[in-house]
């Protein structure tokens, strides 16, 4: 709404309000601004949560060390997704369906968490919603928006060259054109559909420490801001052969047009994440609940969709795949042996994997930290591939 007023209402008249046409200006500024939203506002937020009670309820076999921090006020993730959403509506060009459907598939996985959580609370029934209900909708929800990108032509069907984009799935490091799978549309819908929902369900795994989940989260917002706004910026530069190409041509990624816009909305989420952690921090003064990570995780998912970055979600989200698996290993593992031996047995300690660490005697705050950082490697590995191919 802002960029509307500033640049094509006001900028008419006012020369230097036409700085807000440019991606990167309103980048920082969506930044900006949903990290004021929520210094300004989570104070007040958090008390309000309180004097509500809306505490976390602790799992019984949990980590000993984790059943002080009952009581603690959740369902903060909502202040994630109030600050995200006013941030992207006042930056982004509302003319872009990529920045639409992106912030309809983050608030749809939000409206699950939030009805997930409120079972939780409402009902102190740590269970929530049943999982089959929750899987159900969020694979309505992901197969819906496969759906419309698909069959209302937003995203290209090839680069106007023959080589294929819509249903193209890019191998990492190597070149989008000449090594990509083209997927049969039914498969490609199924496939987008379980990324979607499988990073939404892998942030929740994540979900389990102060802090745990949202600086990854930070790190890939701010990775897919780069690789949105290299999938769709117009600039140009001369290639090697002297041919003047855009810059996804020239790191041989797919050219989307209108992506670049989503670059504002990594921005915004990246901001929300920041002014989040600020609160979330060890010793958190509150919790993302599920309303925060299967909205975070949507997110993510579907920037990874749009973007053409599917099976690089694997390396930048990695730290999300590794506390996934560690859940279905655990699970096999314990459901297999049992009905090999009628003794159930258990690879890990406790899973997620990070419970594990805390069970072997890690303090909290060195599981966070080492968990950042890894995060932060495999961020660094995902921005590789842009030039190793």
């Amino acid at each position: 709404m802002l960029f509307h007023l500033l640049y094509r209402v006001l900028g008419e008249d006012i020369g230097f309000l036409r700085v807000f046409r440019y991606t990167s200006t309103r980048i920082l500024a969506a930044a900006i601004t949903a990290l004021l939203l929520s210094f300004v506002i989570g104070p007040w937020f958090i008390e309000r949560l309180k004097a509500r009670q809306i505490g976390e309820t602790i799992r019984t076999d949990g980590p000993e060390g984790h059943k002080k921090k009952a009581g603690t006020p959740t369902m903060g993730g909502s202040l994630i997704l109030f600050c995200l959403a006013v941030s992207t509506l006042l930056w982004c060009d509302l003319s872009n369906q990529f920045v639409w459907l992106a912030l309809s598939v983050t608030a749809a996985f939000g409206a699950i968490g939030f009805a997930d959580d409120y079972m939780k609370v409402a009902k102190r029934n740590k269970a929530g919603l049943s999982g089959w209900l929750r899987l159900g909708l969020e694979f309505g929800i992901a197969g819906a928006a496969m759906l419309y990108l698909f069959y209302s032509d937003l995203m290209p069907l090839d680069d106007g060259q023959g080589h294929p984009i819509r249903l193209a799935v890019q191998l990492p490091f190597t070149d989008f054109y000449e090594r990509g799978l083209t997927l049969p549309p039914w498969l490609y819908a199924i496939f987008g559909a379980f990324v979607v929902v499988g990073t939404a369900n892998a942030v929740n795994f994540t979900d389990g420490l102060d802090g745990l989940a949202i600086g990854p989260s930070i790190m890939n917002a701010g990775t897919f801001l780069i690789f949105a706004y290299i999938a769709g910026v117009e600039t140009t530069i001369i290639n090697a052969a002297g041919k003047s190409v855009s810059i996804a041509e020239y790191l041989h990624v797919a050219h989307i047009e209108g992506t670049a816009e989503l670059a504002v909305f990594c921005a915004a989420l990246f901001g929300s994440g920041v002014g989040f952690l600020w609160y979330n921090t060890y010793p958190a003064q509150v919790f993302m609940g599920d309303v925060g990570s299967l909205a975070l995780g949507g997110s993510i998912g579907m920037l990874a969709v749009l973007t053409k970055n599917e099976l690089v979600l694997l390396i930048v989200g990695g730290l999300f795949v590794v506390e996934a698996m560690s859940v279905i290993i655990q699970t096999g593992s314990f459901k297999l042996t049992r009905k090999l031996t009628g003794t159930g047995k258990r690879v890990f300690r406790m899973a997620p994997i990070h419970h594990h660490y805390e069970l072997k005697g890690w303090e909290e705050p060195k599981i966070i930290v080492r968990f950042w950082l890894v995060s932060l490697v495999l961020a660094l590995v995902a921005l590789g591939t842009l030039k190793l191919r």
